[in-house]
């Protein structure tokens, strides 16, 4: 992937992953993609712009397709173009506490199941942050945002 051409966002967010999207990956490809999931996932801690898009590559841990295998070299390139784009910690900054929520009603194709997420900042700095797939399938985008910000209030 060094002589490849970097990305400028993890991933494209028109494309939606699902299960059947493509073939299936060899043996020996599968298993790269495994190890791939695991070392982005521990890389979250410090970048979590590719938070989203890892934790859906990782629901196809077992069963990963093509599709999936060129969305997680998406991620590599948008890591080979922003080395320096990481969680920075500052000391000056003001000491406000908010919070963010958002939704994605019936986003994911396989299950029908809507994906919730907060961040909570404290002054410019992330303290918190959750994306989740709801363990309900809801009926109305209203009662996701409620969900949402539900949580997002329990967290703050």
């Amino acid at each position: 992937m060094l002589s490849s051409k970097s990305a400028s966002t993890p991933c494209d967010y028109t494309t939606k992953l699902h299960q059947h999207s493509w073939s299936p990956l060899s043996t020996e490809y599968a298993s790269s993609y495994r190890r791939l999931i695991g070392r982005l996932i521990y890389l979250t801690n410090t970048r979590p712009a590719i938070t989203y898009v890892v934790q859906q590559l990782s629901q196809f841990f077992y069963d990963p397709t093509t599709d999936h295998r060129q969305a997680i070299f998406r991620i590599l390139r948008y890591l080979k173009g922003t080395p320096g784009a990481r969680i920075f910690l500052s000391v000056s900054s003001t000491i406000h506490l908010k919070g963010f929520s958002d939704l994605d009603w019936v986003d994911f194709l396989d299950t029908k199941r809507s994906i919730t997420g907060y961040a909570v900042y404290l002054g410019n700095l992330l303290i918190s942050w959750k994306y989740k797939k709801q363990a309900t399938i809801s009926g109305s985008s209203l009662e996701v945002g409620y969900q949402a910000l539900v949580s997002a209030t329990c967290e703050l």
